[in-house]
């Protein structure tokens, strides 16, 4: 019986395949063929009985286990005797020396690696999808909103930017974090090595090399747990850019601004009681699971506090919290590429957000130009928004208002005053920041 909204609802295929029972099971057998090879490397058996052991392994299925489980109550050991059960007269071999958590761990780090491939290819197109929207509309001026309330003029291009550099800063922490993260262990019971004796270091890098992982600095028995808080603390970062993203997409959507839609297919229904409805259900979906990838920064920390060499509190929450972080966070953000790859911009509600100001959000431009003309600052500002006031009083233009004003008549014809008024030439550096963050984006992900 499937429960989980992750097993028929949520997360793309990639993702979960990695964090597959099956994968799981395929992964812990690898370490233990693993560690085989580093023995026979030794001569503890032969370059031959491994491969055989591989051969037959790999096809173990995990019915099997589960099987042998629930008559043992122990997971690892079930692995170690459904192995064994093939293995022959290397059967002797299997798991010497180790301890559950090497091959836990170790199989758990291959799966890191995997799924940090996986967010790398995404964070890199989502990157650069967003510095093509940059570059496409880096010349539609827009209404700036601050507190929700209108601002200066800014433009499309500058915020496809601004989050471009944010993607951006995600691939590069991920990619500093990679030599913490991807480490594996063969270390025993208690972080000793002492089954492997005087080899033990030797045994450990040979397992890692075979698997593609660097060996933990140190280990108890379990990697020390700081590596996946990390982890789920990148997770949870980048789930809060996402749904960022997609709370401004939503904002920007309300019938009451329409500036930008996300794509709705012609079938597609929006409201099972109001035909009429186009909702940004994508956007709303990565908030909302957002939230819950940033829940498992918590239960994670907690997971780090263990007594002495290690407890098994952690065992139980690790299980749920490193598969649905991965799959929900890799789940938002291959959303969130379809939603920006298909956004769609309604030019005239652009302009018409603008024009409804009465050019009131152009109110700084006035009084840093009549700063310029030997106003002080402070009076300029009075002045100003003396002249806004009785503007939204009276549903009057700021143009009109400011006619009013000796001072500002004094100073500004009424050409000059239209001119300061006009969004498209208040913008300041908007274009060489965009060109800056290509710059930058591109040394990153490039």
């Amino acid at each position: 019986m499937i429960v989980h909204p992750v097993d028929y609802r949520y997360g793309t295929p990639q993702m979960k395949r990695i964090w597959s029972e099956e994968s799981k099971i395929k992964r812990m057998v690898r370490v233990e063929i693993a560690l085989l090879k580093a023995l026979a490397k030794r001569g503890y058996l032969s370059e031959e009985e491994v491969e055989e052991v591989k051969r037959k392994a790999l096809q173990i299925k995990p019915e099997r286990v589960k099987e042998i489980e629930a008559e043992i109550k122990h997971d690892i050991m079930a692995l170690v005797r459904a192995i064994s059960e093939i293995a022959g007269d290397a059967a002797r071999w299997i798991h010497f020396g180790a301890t559950s958590n090497d091959i836990i761990d170790t199989a758990t780090a291959t799966q890191l690696r995997d799924a940090v491939k996986i967010f790398e290819l995404r964070l890199r197109k989502l990157a650069k999808l967003l510095l093509q929207k940059a570059e496409e509309y880096r010349d539609v001026v827009c209404l700036g909103r601050t507190h929700g309330q209108a601002a200066l003029p800014t433009t499309y291009g500058f915020r496809f930017a601004l989050w471009a550099s944010e993607i951006a800063r995600h691939y590069q922490r991920l990619q500093q974090m990679k030599e913490r993260l991807l480490v594996g262990q063969m270390s025993g019971a208690v972080g000793t090595q002492a089954a492997f004796g005087s080899e033990g270091i030797e045994i450990e890098k040979d397992v890692m090399s075979c698997l593609g992982l660097k060996p933990a600095v140190i280990s108890s028995q379990i990697i020390p747990r700081d590596v996946y808080c990390e982890y789920v603390e990148f997770l949870a970062n980048l789930a809060a850019t996402l749904e960022k993203m997609a709370t401004n997409v939503r904002i920007l959507q309300r019938a009451e601004v329409g500036e930008v839609m996300e794509h709705f297919g012609k079938k597609q229904v929006g409201s099972s009681t109001m035909p009429h409805k186009r909702n940004p259900i994508d956007c709303e979906n990565i908030c909302g699971l957002a939230r819950v990838v940033r829940g498992f920064v918590e239960p994670q920390h907690q997971s780090s506090i263990l007594w002495e060499e290690r407890d098994l509190t952690n065992s139980s929450a690790e299980r749920i919290i490193l598969v649905e972080a991965s799959v929900l966070a890799d789940h938002i953000l291959d959303k969130m590429i379809k939603v920006i790859s298909s956004l769609a911009l309604d030019m005239e509600n652009v302009k018409r957000n603008l024009e409804i100001q009465r050019g009131l959000n152009m109110s700084e431009a006035v009084m840093i130009a009549l700063t310029k003309r030997g106003v002080s600052r402070q009076e300029a500002h009075e002045i100003i928004r003396r002249a806004a006031m009785r503007a939204y009083e009276s549903k009057t233009t700021l143009f009109e208002e400011l006619l009013a004003e000796d001072i500002v008549v004094k100073h500004f014809s009424r050409k000059e005053l239209e001119e300061l008024l006009k969004p498209e030439n208040y913008l300041g550096t908007a274009g060489k920041r965009i060109d800056m963050v290509r710059e930058y984006v591109e040394s990153i992900i490039m």
